[in-house]
């Protein structure tokens, strides 16, 4: 079932139990107002028949005319009795009615006065003393004209009911027309969509509702979508690319080697050229492996001492520094001991910090780097500081992106993912990486961790 026939059938139910229990509770209480209009008619109807009737010795003669010409409608003998203590009928002619029973003469006199319907008839009661003894009056009335009253108001409110319901329906048919018509331009923009370009976005209508989320969160999706798409084909290009060159070198080494028989000195060579290149691979699958299995480590968290590492860094970088002709320096400007302590995974934080140093010893171009841990509105941060090419302003927004390279990376090796990796890591321990930079002036990589507890 569709949104709008399922937006129209709920409203039309709606609107149709709401309207029949309305109808019903208009109706049954003008039932019961018209039933009380009709008894209170009868009770008066009773009250003159027994002044006509008993009181006739004590009224004069002309006032009793006067009473008789002005109600002889109501007063009509074959539908007045008056009873007397013996239960018989002393006036009027409305004799032996089986409807009027001991009981509802007893029921008159013990509570002035009773009422009841019986097959088309009204009956009304009264208990009325007299100086002529204690007398039950009572008059009934046939019930067509009320019985018709009830079928024309059951007519109208049923009619109007059917009316009421077709007009909700189609009423539900056009507003479901006009309420979803947002969602079916939207539906139809999508099945419009370019799958070969699935990036670009579905225009917004600027309607600030729930339409206007719905497109916000697809193109959300579809830039998402777009980027994975992205970073499959750059992948593909990244390896087709990368890995091509060190197996093309060991290939051709292996080649020419096999060639003529070599001396051991020439074995060795080419040996460690040969491992030299499956250790670049490799390291690159490790790196590619630790990126898509990120979202997975957070259970592996724990306390650790980022001073410690740092130095497990210089300790392991400060050869390759060396070779550059460059210097590694380390300052620790921290005087809150906790500050050194962070929740988070020792292995990752390690590899991007890592990264960051080696990459500042890669660039330094034989000037000195150094390591600064400080603290700063009750946060610690690092800062990784170099004065080496530095990076172009072109370069900055996207030097974090998996596989992209500067353009004066010149004949650096490198594989484009170890920043990547970092900015990664860091985002997923809430650590704010910020990259500043100028070209043939150095390169800043500041690291500011979170508070915690």
């Amino acid at each position: 079932m569709t949104l709008r026939n399922r937006f129209t059938l709920i409203s039309s139910l709606s609107f149709g139990i709401v309207s029949i229990i309305t109808s019903a509770v208009i109706f049954f209480a003008y039932y019961d107002s018209t039933k009380i209009f009709y008894f209170e008619k009868l009770r008066n109807t009773a009250l003159i028949s027994a002044i006509y009737y008993l009181e006739k010795d004590e009224l004069p003669k002309n006032r009793h005319a006067q009473v008789k010409q002005e109600y002889n409608h109501l007063i009509q003998n074959n539908r007045v009795a008056v009873y007397n203590q013996n239960n018989q009928v002393t006036f009027g002619q409305n004799l032996n009615d089986k409807n009027i029973k001991p009981i509802h003469l007893q029921a008159a006199r013990n509570n002035k006065g009773t009422q009841f319907m019986s097959g088309n008839e009204f009956y009304y009661g009264i208990f009325y003393p007299d100086n002529q003894g204690d007398f039950v009056v009572f008059v009934k009335s046939p019930n067509d004209s009320f019985q018709s009253q009830i079928w024309r108001l059951a007519i109208i409110m049923v009619s109007v009911l059917i009316i009421g319901l077709l007009a909700i329906y189609f009423l539900s048919r056009y507003l479901s027309k006009v309420v979803y018509k947002p969602i079916s331009n939207v539906v139809e923009r999508i099945n419009k969509v370019d799958y070969n370009n699935i990036s670009t976005a579905i225009t917004s209508t600027n309607t600030n509702d729930e339409i206007e989320d719905l497109i916000k969160s697809y193109n959300k999706l579809l830039g998402r979508i777009s980027e994975n798409v992205l970073l499959q084909q750059n992948f593909i290009n990244y390896v087709s690319h990368e890995f091509k060159t060190p197996l093309a070198s060991i290939s051709g080494n292996l080649e020419v080697f096999a060639q003529r028989d070599r001396t051991p000195e020439e074995y060795k060579k080419v040996a460690k050229e040969s491992l030299e290149n499956v250790f670049e691979i490799e390291n690159i699958l490790n790196n590619l492996l630790l990126m898509s299995g990120m979202t997975k480590l957070e259970a592996s968290h724990k306390q650790v001492r980022v001073d410690e590492l740092i130095w497990k860094i210089y300790e392991k970088l400060e050869p390759k520094a060396k070779e550059k002709q460059s210097t590694l320096k380390v300052e620790l400007q921290v005087t809150k001991p906790a500050l050194l302590e962070f929740p988070g995974n020792e292995t990752l934080l390690y590899l991007a910090l890592y990264n960051i140093v080696e990459n500042a010893i890669k660039y330094s171009q034989d000037h000195p780097i150094v390591i600064n841990l400080s603290e700063k509105d009750s946060k610690l941060n690092i800062e990784v500081k170099d004065q080496g090419k530095g990076i172009h302003s072109d370069d900055l927004s996207k030097i974090t992106e998996t596989f992209y390279r500067g353009q004066n990376v010149e004949n650096v090796k490198g594989s484009g993912i170890g920043l990547s990796l970092s900015q990664s890591i860091f985002d997923h321990h809430h650590i704010l990486m910020k990259i500043t930079s100028s070209v043939n002036v150095g390169t800043s990589v500041v690291l500011e961790f979170p508070v915690h507890s």
